[in-house]
């Protein structure tokens, strides 16, 4: 659910895990599996998904106040707590870049 499957089911993750350790060899036997592993069984669910319906999801969790915009406030509070230390030219610099119909924010369409 962390990479955003927010719809796979226990019984869905339970299988894939066991697909790979019965298509992967275990080398350790501890019924663990590597990063390799890993990738290879959530790559193809990665490919699956639409690009502008996964844009669109991140835009949500940006725009915060829920009007269709990313305003420098929601800009900046994000990149906040994403650990990231803008100067608020910088955030105004990334609002200006995609900002195309000059109201001072990122428009969702």
């Amino acid at each position: 659910r962390a990479l955003g499957f927010r719809d796979i089911k226990k019984k869905e993750v339970q299988s894939m895990l066991l697909s790979i350790n019965k298509n992967v060899e275990d080398k350790n036997y501890d019924m663990r599996i590597t990063r390799t592993e890993f990738t290879e069984m959530v790559w193809p669910k990665m490919l699956s998904r639409d690009p502008k319906d996964e844009a669109m999801k991140i835009f949500d969790l940006f725009d915060e106040d829920g009007t269709g915009k990313i305003s420098f406030k929601n800009l900046k509070k994000v990149s906040l707590e994403l650990g990231e230390r803008y100067t608020d030219e910088e955030i105004q610099q990334m609002i200006d870049e995609a900002d195309f119909d000059g109201d001072g924010a990122i428009n969702k369409e």
